[in-house]
């Protein structure tokens, strides 16, 4: 496993399967994070272990060679977040990726209501997937739809939130950390969150910081695993 922790003592074999912990920046898709990758690894199979919104940051896994048989057993580890949860406003997308669609003042919003709400988002649970997702309708992802304005109805999904800790209060931000299970849309929790409330949300801010055992603090940026892929020739120049 290539980490902060073994860079400096590990040669890698891309082709025969590795597996890369990479801390992934604002802006950027998980499939960018393998797209570099496989830039500089030149391995022919590489694959990431989750999607990660554009907008979010944090732990993105991505295998390489034999090790992407790996990726399903990792996809079903639990995930833990952190971000801001922001009252009185939403958006189409749940998150800050769209423009406003909604305001309304949350000034009647308490701390103990807060703190009282988020145990109805403790154990399993049930989502609609937001209309912004890559799931899949007639062989179309649902994002296609909502750029069009069309509205296509969604099963709820259960998952499971084994914990869900407030862990600053500055209305109307409202800072939290999630561990879920695998699927859980945390903008969706967002959304339905302000909806509870009476004020409406949406997700400001997100990062993944573990997915198992694994955890962001031992994850490489991409250009830090440049530099590592350098020292073995195996590196494009003209990545960016």
């Amino acid at each position: 496993m290539i980490t902060k922790k073994t860079i400096s003592d590990i040669e890698p074999d891309f082709e025969a399967g590795e597996i890369i912990l990479i801390d992934k920046s604002v802006r950027k898709s998980s499939f960018d994070c393998v797209y570099k990758v496989r830039k500089a690894t030149g391995a022919a199979k590489v694959g990431h272990t989750g999607t990660l919104d554009p907008n979010a940051t944090g732990l993105v896994i991505v295998c390489t060679g034999k090790m992407t048989k790996e990726i399903s057993q990792i996809q079903c580890l639990e995930k833990t977040y952190t971000g801001i949860i922001t009252l009185g406003k939403t958006t189409s997308s749940y998150d800050a990726e769209t423009e406003f669609i909604s305001e309304k003042s949350c000034e009647f919003v308490t701390e103990e209501q807060v703190l009282k709400t988020r145990y109805k988002f403790i154990g399993s649970i049930n989502q609609i997937p937001p209309m912004y997702s890559a799931i899949k309708k007639n062989g179309k992802a649902l994002y296609h739809f909502a750029r069009k304005g069309v509205d296509v109805e969604r099963k709820p999904r259960e998952v499971f939130i084994l914990n869900f800790e407030i862990t600053k209060i500055d209305l109307p931000n409202i800072h939290f950390e999630i561990t879920c299970s695998k699927g859980t849309y945390i903008r969706v929790i967002a959304f339905d969150f302000g909806a509870e409330l009476g004020c409406g949300a949406y997700l400001k801010t997100l990062r993944r910081t573990k997915v198992g055992n694994l955890h962001v603090d031992d994850a490489l940026t991409i250009d830090e695993f440049k530099e590592f892929a350098q020292r073995f020739s195996l590196v494009s120049s003209e990545i960016n």
